[in-house]
């Protein structure tokens, strides 16, 4: 394909990620799509005369990210409203309150394993705080919140619902239903331009592709619907999370009745659902949303109609039901019929070999969140106060999955985790349990390629840099590159400390989606 000057780019004095070329310095993009990668030299020879040309100053090129599980509404209004991941005390969390505007309080991000003194908040000192406003705080993993009289009003059955407590965080349907209330109170304006700050912020952080994970007792379709509806930022992949759900799942474009179908809770808010107590709560081991007929009926008919399947699966009794159902419904439709649709689960964090080579057999994609480990893992995090040291360090194992053969795809579950990619790169790298991590080129590619597959995309050359394939790419200012084995592309210093590459411009499919202002000439 011949260049032209109103639709081709030269990229030039910068390193490109490409396994066309691992020594690649410049970068051609002919009608949005990858024409050429190569040394600066021939890059000016073969397109400097009519091209534009952009001077990279050292920048490094690559494949823009994927986050393959997040909640743009909720994130969106993280960004507006309280961020509460800093609290450090009960304390803290109350000023929040008391300092916040408006009339309905939306707060996200409390971790009471981190507080310093007492583990909760009242229903009563929260009410002297809001001052009668309705006020909805949903802990790290929205799992559970903390919720104001006037808030729990708007949804009476909360207080006869599972999950109900007079006085403390709210699990379970009960949390459901003020999660839903308070979603309620948050007008269609308010809506869309949370959703629109939030991809704004994905872009400036080199994605360019989201899969929104919603569902009834999340979101909303009209949440869903106005998200997808969306122009001029990061490509949003749908999914809806409803059992059965085909026939809503279609009408608003969602790709498929997958994502946030919850199969059991979290371990934070102590409701996945584990095979064995918890060790710090010994008298419960979590809650169990479905069974695994409920799951093999879901995966019978979502592979009946074409369409993706998926659950929300942490615990190990979780675990053990999704792949129970799975092998069932492998039985009913055949492994080809199953494995065609690329189903997918979410987070997986208490899975072992076995299971992950039993779903892997059955095409099943993992959708996992590496900084989850970062966060929460090692001997001395929350996962070994819920679980104990030999449970709570054997968690979300990225080398057995891997090495079973399971497609990985990565992301935040943004607004439970930043929206920071490189971040979940190194995080999937230096697992704080020994022999659980992946190299630097597969983490990289679980949150590009990975999350393309992921969404169902059948383009071979989807997340790459290579003659043919889309122009979809971020341009990063990092301070070291460090080359991988021979003829692997080079990758930034991900080494623990190292400072995460700043995002300067972010492309999908040849438009630009963010540039960080006079970043690049």
């Amino acid at each position: 394909m011949s260049a032209s000057a109103s639709s081709a780019t030269l990229l030039v004095g910068g390193r490109v990620y490409s396994p066309a070329r691992p020594d690649a310095t410049a970068l051609a993009v002919v009608d949005a799509r990858v024409a050429w990668v190569g040394t600066d030299a021939d890059g000016v020879a073969r397109y400097g005369g009519s091209a534009e040309v952009v001077r990279l100053d050292g920048a490094f090129v690559a494949p823009a990210f994927v986050d393959a599980h997040v909640h743009a509404t909720s994130a969106g209004l993280m960004l507006t409203g309280l961020d509460l991941t800093g609290c450090g005390s009960a304390a803290e969390l109350l000023a929040a309150v008391r300092s916040a505007p408006g009339e309905t309080v939306w707060g996200h991000g409390w971790d009471e394993t981190r507080w310093v003194g007492r583990q909760w908040v009242g229903r009563a000192e929260l009410d002297e705080a809001a001052g009668n406003r309705p006020v909805y705080l949903s802990r790290i993993d929205v799992h559970s919140a903390v919720a104001s009289t006037a808030l729990v009003a708007l949804a009476p059955g909360a207080r006869t619902a599972q999950g109900w407590s007079p006085d403390g965080p709210l699990t379970g349907q009960a949390h459901h239903d003020v999660r839903r209330a308070a979603k309620e109170s948050i007008t269609p304006v308010m809506r869309r331009r949370a959703q629109a700050g939030f991809l704004r912020h994905a872009a400036a952080r080199g994605l360019a592709g989201v899969h929104e994970c919603a569902g009834p007792d999340i979101s909303g379709v009209d949440d869903l619907a106005d998200l997808l509806a969306v122009r001029g930022g990061p490509e949003v992949v749908g999914y809806w999370g409803e059992l059965g759900a085909v026939d809503t799942a279609v009408a608003v474009g969602a790709r498929g009745v997958a994502g946030d179908l919850f199969v059991d809770g979290a371990l934070g808010s102590r409701t996945a659902a584990l095979c064995a107590p918890y060790t710090d709560s010994p008298s419960g081991s979590g809650t169990l949303y479905l069974d695994a007929e409920q799951v093999r009926e879901h995966v019978i008919t979502c592979t009946r109609a074409g369409l993706q399947a998926g659950f929300h699966a942490i615990g190990d009794a979780a675990i053990a039901v999704v792949v129970a159902g799975f092998e069932r419904a492998a039985e009913a439709v055949g492994v080809a019929a199953l494995a065609a649709c690329r189903h997918r689960l979410e987070h997986l964090e208490m899975i072992d070999a076995r299971q992950a080579a039993a779903l892997a057999g059955l095409g099943v994609i993992g959708s996992v969140q590496p900084v989850f480990d970062a966060e929460w893992g090692g001997a001395d995090g929350m996962y070994a106060r819920r679980l104990g040291a030999d449970r709570g360090t054997r968690l979300n194992p990225f080398s057995v999955l891997s090495s079973a053969g399971m497609g990985l795809a990565f992301g935040s579950d943004a607004p439970v985790t930043p929206v920071n990619p490189w971040a979940a790169v190194r995080a999937a790298v230096h697992h704080r349990t020994d022999g659980f991590g992946i190299s630097a080129r597969a983490a990289f590619t679980a949150h590009t390629r990975g999350g393309w597959r992921a969404a169902g995309v059948v383009d071979r050359l989807a997340g790459t840099l290579v003659p043919g394939a889309s122009a979809t790419y971020a341009v990063w200012r990092v301070e070291e590159l460090v080359a991988g084995v021979a003829g692997e592309p080079v990758l930034p210093v991900l080494d623990e400390g190292a400072a995460v590459p700043e995002c300067l411009r972010t492309v999908l499919c040849g438009e630009t989606i963010f540039d960080r202002e006079g970043a690049l000439r």
